[in-house]
């Protein structure tokens, strides 16, 4: 198709909203096929989550070389990461180093926010439209939004009045801040804020921390990368996909197929000791295979957190205060850590426990508590976000019939294999609810989803088929399975943005699809295979 001439609509095969991870791999992949392809970004700058998220401290806690993009031999070949974790300035430069190589931004427009998109019956299109008043149509939609991209911030009373900076993580200013001799409040001690804390504790004059529920945090283990490493990694690059395409999150970790229970106290000892010396995710997801499924299983290594936490801390009520004791380990995001814990034994940094004693109000001056007001000069608000489902909020999306997707996924998300769903015809979901990137490492899983969705597209285009829709019987099976595979595991039974309950008023669900990488493209390549078993092509 054609973008038609400057006074009508833009016209292309497909539109990619979002130039993150996934939203780039999509446009060099759908470019391969021929497709014109336009890609909305509300940034200036590709990179998604690496474009958004600044805070000092954000980094990697996958492997940088486990993390990086496939597809090229070239790019594998040309870049170094220089830290087995890499910060996030290295992140935002490869991603630009590939939309550089590739010569990504031609078909990319930044500073360009969708507002609506709505399916049209008879023309079979998606028109959408910008902030700017721009309308373009499409024969694909596809949503390349992120996980996590749709700030949350809660209602706290006067927080219009504080006369300090206060910025949400996600929103860091470009150019970055002076912290030094500063009184700092961080609100959350979620993934973001370990990082964050960790860094700023260095510099500013007084941190407070106000913490609603402690995490278990693992320590991080990261290095630079020297010479020999570089090229070893370089060398290992097959096996290292290898290794992340069979193990259950797409990372270099992977399940011990034993019991916790069924091996002696001190040999399980000996393997939590092993893990935690480890760099990476390998206590959370090298661990035996049960610490999710069996709460007496999760308690064994739960404890063993606990203990770890508080060997660090030298003050005992704050090391107490830091140990979880409403969920388990693993059950929600594991945060990793490089000194976190350490910081709290900085005379400039204090535990504020708001789980024993609530924010009142935000004052002109800081924050009050029990009637008394912690005075600040900036307010940092570490408090997380609308998991999965809550950019598509931000998205006024039609599909036939005038079908609002919010109204439909106003009880919890139905998909068909998290990447479409019913009544919403060409429209393509990456990285999205009940997929199976949302419980991975997500550029390994995001190759998947981009692929997958590529294939079809192709297959349409050689079998002369317009039109893909999800068939709805497909749909309420696939979220079926998707709520059997989580119900056994602990995840399901903790508070968590997993299950949206981090969010007021979201209706508990499951958000994610947990049956495992393999399992979850095993799936979809049974369905490609079928022809697209469950799907109505036209």
């Amino acid at each position: 198709m054609s973008k038609g001439n400057e006074n009508s609509n833009q016209i292309f095969d497909a539109i990619v909203i979002g130039a993150g991870i996934s939203g780039m791999y999509q446009l060099y992949s759908l470019r391969k096929l021929g497709k014109s392809v336009k890609v909305l970004e509300a940034g200036s700058d590709v990179g998604g989550t690496w474009y958004w998220n600044r805070y000092p401290g954000c980094r990697f806690d996958s492997e940088s070389y486990s993390y990086a993009y496939s597809f090229s031999q070239e790019v594998l070949d040309e870049w170094n990461w220089t830290e087995h974790f890499s910060p996030q300035p290295e992140t935002l430069k490869y991603l630009q180093y590939v939309a550089e190589k590739f010569d990504l931004k031609k078909d990319i427009q930044f500073n360009s926010k969708v507002n609506s998109a709505s399916y049209n019956s008879e023309t079979d299109r998606w028109r959408v439209q910008t902030d700017k008043g721009e309308v373009i149509e499409t024969m694909f939609l596809i949503t390349a939004i992120g996980a996590l991209s749709a700030p949350y911030i809660p209602e706290f009373s006067g927080k219009e009045k504080f006369q300090g900076g206060s910025w949400h993580t996600s929103q860091w200013p470009k150019k970055d801040l002076d912290l030094s001799n500063k009184r700092v409040g961080v609100i959350g001690t979620g993934a973001t804020a370990v990082q964050m804390i960790t860094e700023i504790s260095k510099n500013v004059g007084e941190l407070f921390v106000f913490q609603l529920k402690p995490e278990y945090c693992v320590p991080l283990g990261n290095s630079k990368i020297d010479d020999e490493a570089q090229k070893n990694i370089k060398k290992s690059y097959p096996e290292i996909f290898k290794k992340c395409k069979e193990s259950f999150g797409s990372f270099l970790h992977d399940f011990d197929e034993r019991s916790a229970l069924e091996v002696p106290a001190e040999e399980r000892e000996r393997l939590y000791e092993k893990l935690w010396a480890q760099p990476g995710f390998g206590l959370w997801l090298g661990n035996f295979h049960d610490i999710l499924t069996n709460q007496e299983a999760n308690d064994t290594v739960s404890e063993f957190v606990r203990k770890k936490i508080k060997e660090q801390v030298n003050d005992p009520e704050t090391a107490e205060k830091l140990c979880p004791k409403d969920h388990g380990f693993g059950t929600r995001r594991v945060p990793l850590e490089s000194g976190y814990y350490k910081a709290y034994n900085r005379p400039n940094v204090h535990l504020v426990d708001i789980s024993e004693t609530p924010i009142e109000e935000i004052t002109h001056s800081g924050i009050q508590i029990e009637g008394e007001t912690i005075d600040l000069d900036i307010i940092i608000y570490a408090t997380g976000f609308d998991a999965i489902t809550g950019a598509f909020k931000n998205i006024e999306i039609s599909g036939e019939n005038g079908q609002k997707l919010d109204e439909k996924w106003k009880d919890g998300p139905s998909t068909y294999l998290g990447m479409q769903t019913q009544g919403f015809p060409n429209f393509f979901t990456l990285v999205g609810p009940h997929n199976g990137s949302t419980f991975c490492n997500i550029p390994r899983c995001i190759e998947q989803n981009v692929e997958w969705v590529t294939d079809c597209i192709k297959y349409m285009s050689d079998n002369g088929y317009k039109k893909i829709e999800t068939e709805k019987k497909a749909e309420e099976q696939w979220t079926r399975h998707v709520y059997e595979v989580a119900e056994p595991s602990l995840l399901m039974k903790t508070d968590s943005w997993f299950v949206g309950a981090n969010i007021p008023g979201k209706k508990r669900n499951f958000l994610m699809y947990a049956g495992g990488s393999p399992t979850y493209r095993a799936k979809c390549e049974e369905i490609a295979a079928s022809g697209y078993q469950g799907f109505k092509l036209t």
